[in-house]
């Protein structure tokens, strides 16, 4: 089932790519919105989530929907997918090639299919439970690092945490010799972490949308990912650290000493 599933997120991502690139390519007649500090959204963002929508609603009409730009839409299977139509919006609106299209599908509170689709470089990453991760259908697997010197780490920052959060890793990350990496995309991170390009990941808090597909294709990958209660991140986010097994340990030990505690939800 979750095989299935994964076939029909992989072909959905990429036709919503495709209408992604299309806005892309035509930038100087988009509406830009400012949702928040650093927070934008676009017609194509709300454009391509409603063809996600749509597209999901014909094939499993009785599934659950959440998207970045609309919100929780429930369902009576026990499935729901979970879907940011253009992360990386910052980048997108600025004409940077750092973008993706990424969707998810929960089943009793466990990720089982994960896509995360860069439609400017023709990358699909993508991994069902159980059976593996892939980069157009080539096995990937998390690194071999074993030293935070070997190798960069991709720091997330956003605006609903302390300044401080992002500050603190990349110094703590320093300090120890390693090297941070960042590109406005945390989906996209979290797919080169899981393909080894990046030793790992961390961020002090994810909403759903970015990070449930990354964490699972990391995971089947073969890298370590923070437990995390899925229900619960459905609806209030997730703190992220992910790693190649060899940094893993150090990665959480960063995250812990540099984190603020996260707020009860």
């Amino acid at each position: 089932m979750s095989t299935e599933r994964l076939d029909f997120a992989e072909s959905l991502a990429r036709k919503a790519g495709e209408l992604g690139l299309e806005y892309f390519r035509k930038l100087d007649t988009l509406t830009i919105t400012r949702k928040g500090h650093q927070d934008l959204v676009t017609e194509a963002d709300r454009n391509v989530e409603t063809l996600i929508r749509e597209e999901l609603a014909k094939s499993y009409p009785d599934d659950g929907i959440l998207g970045e730009e609309h919100g929780m839409e429930e369902g009576t299977s026990g499935y729901t997918w979970v879907t940011d139509p253009i992360d990386g919006t910052a980048n997108f609106v600025a004409g940077i090639p750092q973008w993706c299209v990424i969707i998810a599908c929960v089943h009793q509170g466990q990720v089982i299919v994960g896509v995360i689709h860069d439609p400017v470089s023709g990358e699909t990453f993508k991994a069902a439970a159980g059976h593996g991760a892939f980069l157009n259908d080539k096995p990937i697997k998390s690194s071999d690092s074993e030293s935070l010197a070997n190798g960069s780490v991709g720091v997330g920052f956003n605006g609903r945490t302390a300044v401080t959060d992002a500050v603190n890793v990349v110094g703590a990350l320093v300090s120890k010799g390693g090297v941070f990496f960042r590109n406005a995309s945390g989906g996209l991170m979290l797919a080169y972490a899981a393909a080894g390009r990046l030793i790992g990941y961390v961020e002090s808090h994810m909403n759903a949308w970015d990070c449930l597909a990354g964490m699972l294709i990391t995971r089947e990958a073969g890298g370590q990912v923070m437990e995390q209660d899925i229900n619960h991140a459905l609806y209030h986010g997730a703190r992220v650290v992910v790693g190649a097994p060899g940094v893993f340990a150090d990665l959480t030990e960063i995250a812990e000493s540099s984190f603020s505690p996260l707020e009860a939800a």
